[in-house]
């Protein structure tokens, strides 16, 4: 069930390929053993409409992880870790990189076809 969504400063989806990133971070998640089945897997990218940070370039890429809860200290690490090791190289520009992981409490709901 693991979602990753990446909010990035407007403009980096025509500098950067950010479908590219998106396919890294999907192809880790499904690999890993803390993780059902890659049809559970989400990445996604959204650009912010407006933003402000504090360093120069004025450019920003934040990935919020959520997870159902269970898994392991060490699990939940080399998964932030995963997101943080994948945008590193292909945005090694961009003025501030940061991950977050969060467990997503009950409930959550889910339909697939």
């Amino acid at each position: 069930m693991p979602h990753i969504v990446i909010e990035h400063s407007a403009g980096l989806q025509d500098s950067h390929d950010l479908q590219s990133l998106c396919d890294v971070i999907w192809q880790g998640f499904a690999d890993h053993p803390s993780v059902k089945g890659p049809d559970t897997v989400r990445v996604r990218c959204i650009a912010a409409t407006a933003s402000r940070i504090g360093v120069e370039p004025q450019s920003f890429a934040h990935a919020t992880v959520l997870l159902l809860p269970g898994r392991s200290e060490a699990h939940r690490s080399e998964l932030a870790q995963l997101v943080m090791d994948a945008m590193t190289g292909p945005l090694a520009d961009v003025g501030s990189l940061t991950v977050r992981l969060t467990d997503l409490n009950p409930p959550y709901l889910k339909r697939m076809l």
